[in-house]
């Protein structure tokens, strides 16, 4: 009897040896993630913020950036990338390494809205991101010049309907403000002229001198002109009403059933990076969005309230958005060239 192995035998030697040197790549590979996770971070973070300095999404990435420093031991840099209504910083962080060191600081219009209302982006908000938590959500606030006629929501309709076309403004042409505008319209059967301006400066002004009869923005935008008397609240876009202008009522108080629109700003990192660093982040950004002292900064500063949800639930929360306003986009027939 010949003891040689048969050919059959070497073949099954062979893919064995085969599979055997292949998992242990895929084990040395997977232990250099889990490595490099642990020992995160061990340089500076760069946080890309996709509008200019000065505005809400920056204040809050420095707030939150400097606390993220002070737990991580290492400096957190803010990246003003501005352009396209968001969408060149955003692509900064769609296409940058997965390994922690850029991360972004997202307002909700760019990653929610823009994929309807742009015929094509450079970054898909759902395949190309990790989100991480939802760091804060800001209800939004329609104001008038006190001159205005109406004073609260069914007084608003009841004029819209009267009179057509109403002009009223926001921070630019597909924001936040502009989508809740347009919901409003579609739930009402009214008509308003939106006016979009770049930024919310200029849009408070003109609203203060009459130009511009209504506006719609975030209350922080407003506070002072309203506590002044220089400005009418008219209604809150949220559920409830805000603690920061607790006599404003809201849509839904006036019969808009399951009106609930807040904006909202994230943190998220490139897809694919490694578990253990999207979990770090999340558990140190929520310790910090659960302090006294930001939970005080937050209502000050952006007018909002600090959210810290897992990374799971602010995935969903991106889904289902994109899908209500893709539908309003759609009815609307809004569209970005």
């Amino acid at each position: 009897m010949s003891l040689q192995p048969s050919h059959s035998d070497k073949f099954d030697t062979f893919y064995r040896v085969l599979a055997l040197a292949t998992c242990c790549a895929f084990g040395l590979i997977a232990n250099v993630g889990v490595s490099r996770a642990q020992h995160y971070p061990t340089k500076s973070i760069r946080l890309i913020v996709p509008y200019a300095p000065g505005g809400s999404t920056d204040a809050l990435a420095r707030l939150i950036g400097q606390r993220l420093s002070d737990k991580l031991a290492q400096p957190i840099i803010v990246d003003n990338r501005t352009g396209a209504n968001g969408n060149i910083g955003t692509e900064i962080v769609a296409k940058a390494q997965p390994d922690g060191y850029t991360l972004l600081m997202a307002f909700d219009a760019t990653m929610v809205i823009n994929p309807s209302a742009y015929g094509k982006l450079p970054f898909d908000p759902i395949r190309d991101f990790a989100p991480i938590t939802k760091v804060a959500a800001l209800p939004l606030i329609l104001v008038a010049h006190p001159s205005f006629p109406a004073n609260d929501t069914k007084e608003l309709i009841a004029y819209a309907k009267q009179k057509p076309g109403v002009n009223y403004s926001s921070s630019g042409h597909a924001s936040t403000p502009h989508l809740a505008m347009l919901m409003f319209e579609q739930r009402t059967g009214t008509r308003f002229t939106h006016i979009a301006y770049k930024g919310g400066g200029q849009a408070v002004i003109d609203v203060l001198a009459g130009q511009v009869p209504l506006l719609a923005t975030a209350i922080p935008t407003v506070q002072a002109h309203m506590k002044a008397g220089k400005l009418k609240g008219i209604a809150l876009t949220s559920a409830k009403r805000h603690a920061a202008v607790p006599d404003v009522g809201t849509f839904a108080e006036a019969g808009l059933t399951g009106f609930d629109v807040s904006a909202w700003y994230g943190l998220l990192a490139p897809a694919r990076t490694p578990k253990p660093i999207v979990t770090q982040l999340h558990n140190e950004v929520v310790r910090i969005l659960a302090t006294p002292e930001i939970k005080e900064r937050f209502l000050t500063t952006i007018g909002g309230d600090p959210v810290g949800n897992t990374p799971e639930h602010f995935a969903a929360d991106i889904k289902a958005d994109i899908a209500r306003w893709s539908k309003i986009v759609k009815e609307s027939g809004l569209k970005i060239e």
